[in-house]
């Protein structure tokens, strides 16, 4: 068994501080190289994280570099591509959410990665926070009796700055809108958290910012277990950053985790007491910002992955389920129509 793993890193933006510092801290593993298409940025970057080399040429780094993994921190729309590329390398694949903008893409890199028989693990940090897991142990415990409903919300800003850093941000072919890109994580813990679902209405708009997707909008899930949930997505709260939430509600128990990213329990109540209620405070994180504090957790589930030692806290199939919703979601949207599941794209928007 190896010791120590190594990773590239493909993508040295705002999310790829979360990797190299989450992976510094990962006793078994290491990046040993980065790669941005602006140079600089890896070069900054290496200096910053002591990587050994640095490219401006993802390929040229996949050929070069004898790598265990590849963390791809790129735009959503070029994550199957790269991953695709690396799989057949039989190299490892670790991207951030989501997964890809569309069903086919994504489809095309879990299969790729199949057949080059390497692991696939789409990053979904939150379900690893404290909150959230003592929230999953009531769900899986039985706590809530029969589940009723859930609501899901993001109430975040983001000024036209924040689009015009990158040409990519704010369009459909690389970014997606506030449902595939700031809500995406919400949109997978309401479905991991209540279940199968059987089908969404929705509608967005843009009405703040100057881009090609939508920066609000709510949807309505149709559970297979007959439960309702309520996702609403926002980047327009004046002046700051307000909310991200999620609620279930059930015939026992009623539990709120709020904060700015899930991050504290603000309601917790159930008919029958158990021992993990005595958790509800030291459960309570204070993140400097929306990306939380489960990176490190999560790598370090890759990693024991890789070793045989754990299973995949989210692989391809289970970060494909989040993906789906949102595109039925972007599909109702457009046709003003209810869309069931599972999700058969049409390839309009």
């Amino acid at each position: 068994m190896k010791t120590i793993y190594d990773f590239g890193l493909i993508g040295c933006g705002r999310i790829s501080e979360k990797h190299f510092e989450a992976i510094a801290n990962i006793k078994d593993a290491r990046i040993i190289s980065c790669c941005d298409i602006v140079e600089q940025k890896a070069i900054e970057a290496a200096s910053k994280y002591n990587i050994p080399s640095t490219y401006k040429d993802y390929v040229k780094m996949l050929d070069r570099e004898k790598l265990d993994a590849v963390l791809i921190c790129t735009p959503s729309g070029l994550h199957p591509e790269m991953g695709i590329k690396a799989a057949s390398r039989k190299i490892n694949v670790v991207t951030e959410k989501p997964m890809a903008i569309n069903l086919n893409s994504a489809d095309e890199l879990i299969k790729a990665c199949e057949e080059h028989d390497v692991k696939l693990f789409v990053v979904k940090q939150n379900r690893l926070n404290p909150s959230i897991q003592i929230l999953k142990k009531a769900i899986t415990k039985r706590r809530f009796g029969k589940l009723f409903s859930a609501n899901a919300t993001v109430r975040w800003t983001r000024p036209q700055a924040y689009y015009d850093l990158a040409s990519w941000r704010g369009t459909w072919n690389y970014d997606g809108g506030a449902f595939l890109n700031q809500a995406s994580h919400y949109f997978d813990l309401i479905q991991w958290l209540m279940g199968e679902v059987k089908s969404v209405i929705a509608m967005t708009t843009t009405i703040n910012h100057d881009i090609e997707t939508e920066d609000e909008g709510a949807g309505i899930i149709q559970f297979q277990n007959g439960a309702i949930g309520v996702v609403e997505v926002t980047m327009n709260i004046f002046p700051k950053n307000l909310e991200g939430s999620i609620t279930i509600m059930g015939e026992k128990g009623t539990v709120k985790i709020g904060g700015i990213a899930v991050n504290k329990i603000e309601h917790w109540e159930f008919l029958e007491y158990d021992d993990d209620d005595k958790l509800i405070e030291i459960s309570a994180t204070d993140p400097p910002n929306v990306y939380g504090f489960g990176h490190q957790g999560y790598l370090q589930n890759v990693v024991d992955t890789l070793k045989n030692l754990a299973q995949a806290e989210t692989d391809g199939l289970s970060g494909r389920k989040s993906l789906e919703i949102i595109l039925a979601m972007y599909e109702s949207a457009r046709t003003g129509k209810k869309v069931e599941l599972p999700y058969i794209p049409n390839n309009k928007r």
